[in-house]
């Protein structure tokens, strides 16, 4: 089964200049070279985003293009907007991206690899699942 990476995972193994080795970086790298990590637009525009030097840009973004971005549809947004409206009818806030992530997930029952603690909060209110170690 593929898993969507978030953002906050590959900043965690691309983006640091010296990284400790740990469980959430063993596990991308196990899902890597299992083919398992699905792209999205929206995830690959976060981690590119903020970069500085152009040639780590360029590094980056040669990295990332083994990763193939699954294509975002209509009812993706739709979906996205009625998470986020459900979720924050709750008191609880998330951003467009974010619900657009879990959005994707749901519709192709795949499961979102973060240490994003919104995901979790979102997760009793939406029918999305977040994969484990």
């Amino acid at each position: 089964m593929k898993v969507i990476v978030d953002t906050c995972i590959w900043s965690l193994a691309l983006r640091r200049k010296r990284v400790e080795p740990n469980d959430y970086l063993l596990e991308l790298e196990k899902l890597v070279k299992s083919y398992r990590v699905q792209m999205i637009g929206p995830i690959r525009q976060e981690i590119l985003s903020g970069i500085r030097n152009p040639r780590v840009f360029v590094t980056l973004k040669k990295h990332l293009a083994m990763f193939v971005d699954l294509p975002i549809v209509t009812i993706d947004y739709e979906t996205a907007a009625e998470f986020g409206n459900i979720v924050r009818q709750r008191g609880i806030q998330g951003s467009a991206i974010d619900f657009l992530i879990c959005a994707v997930s749901v519709r192709h029952k795949m499961p979102i690899f973060t240490i994003d603690t919104d995901f979790s909060n979102f997760q009793p209110y939406i029918p999305i699942t977040l994969h484990e170690i």
